[in-house]
C-alpha cells in the first residue's frame, strides 16, 4: 500500500472515530459542553488533513472534486466547519437554550459526513 495512502486512511479513520465520539457523547449528555467542541474540532482537523491526503492521490484518477464522492467530501467538510464554529459560539455565549438542543444539528451533520466516508469505502474496495 502506497504510504501517503495509508496516513490517509489513518487520517480519515481517527476523524471517524473523534467526530463519533463528540457527536454521540453530545447526544447522550444532551448539553453541549466544551469536551464534545473540541472532538469535533480534532474530528474536522483530521479529515481535513486525509482529504488533503486523498486528493494528491486522486489527481488525475478522475476521483476529482467534480465526482459523487468529491461533492459530498466538500460539503461534509463545510458543514463539519459551521458545525464547530456554531458550537464554539454557543459555548462563548453560553446560550443555555441553544447548548441543550445542539445535538440535534451534531447528528445530521455527523450522518450527512457518513456519505463521503462509506462512498469513499467503497470506492476503495473496488
Amino acid at each position: 500500500m502506497d504510504p501517503l495512502l495509508m496516513k490517509a486512511v489513518i487520517a480519515i479513520t481517527t476523524a471517524l472515530i473523534l467526530y463519533t465520539i463528540g457527536v454521540w457523547s453530545e447526544h447522550r449528555a444532551k448539553v453541549l459542553k466544551p469536551v464534545h467542541l473540541a472532538f469535533f474540532w480534532l474530528g474536522l482537523c483530521a479529515d481535513t488533513t486525509g482529504t488533503a491526503m486523498m486528493s494528491k492521490l486522486a489527481d488525475g484518477s478522475g476521483g476529482g472534486l467534480m465526482s459523487a464522492h468529491g461533492i459530498t467530501g466538500l460539503i461534509a467538510i463545510i458543514l463539519m466547519l459551521v458545525h464547530a464554529v456554531w458550537a464554539t459560539a454557543v459555548l462563548v455565549r453560553r446560550d443555555e437554550k441553544a447548548m441543550h438542543t445542539f445535538h440535534r444539528l451534531s447528528i445530521i451533520v455527523w450522518t450527512i459526513w457518513l456519505i463521503p466516508f462509506v462512498l469513499g469505502m467503497m470506492m476503495g474496495m473496488k
